[in-house]
């Protein structure tokens, strides 16, 4: 989540780069700033892509010994790793205080990433099809302008 919106409730919370009143006041700015882009009429979707931490680990390990995979994983990796607790409780939060209706967070269990794949998919077809259904509908009313 670093270079995101949500950059200010994880990353710089955890690593001191902002007060806590700043971070406590991004969860307002964030849902408001999302509910303006669905009033507008984007379809905002969150997934966060749940892994243990064993299968982390594993995941760390494979790309350290992969030659083609070593450019993935750096010593941030590892020392973010090590802040598994710190993350929890921020995630948690996150979650908590930013999944709205019209913006809703879905937990995608990762650990077999084909199966994650699936289920991401699944959830945006879905959401798609229901905002053009309702596109459609107002466009047919006369009150949905093209965009």
């Amino acid at each position: 989540y670093d270079r995101t919106w949500y950059g200010r409730v994880m990353v710089e919370r955890l690593e001191g780069f902002c007060t806590e009143k700043e971070w406590r006041r991004a969860y307002h700015e964030i849902n408001e700033f999302e509910r303006m882009l669905t009033e507008w009429g984007a379809v905002v979707l969150k997934f966060w892509i749940h892994i243990d931490q064993d299968t982390q680990l594993a995941r760390f390990k494979d790309r350290e010994n992969t030659p083609e995979k070593q450019w993935k994983i750096t010593d941030e990796d590892w020392r973010n790793r090590e802040k598994w607790p710190e993350y929890e409780i921020a995630v948690n939060d996150l979650l908590q205080k930013t999944s709205t209706k019209n913006a809703p967070w879905y937990i995608i269990e990762s650990n077999d990433k084909n199966y994650a794949r699936i289920k991401t998919l699944r959830i945006i077809v879905k959401a798609l099809e229901k905002a053009c259904e309702k596109h459609f509908q107002r466009m047919m009313e006369g009150s949905a302008p093209l965009r």
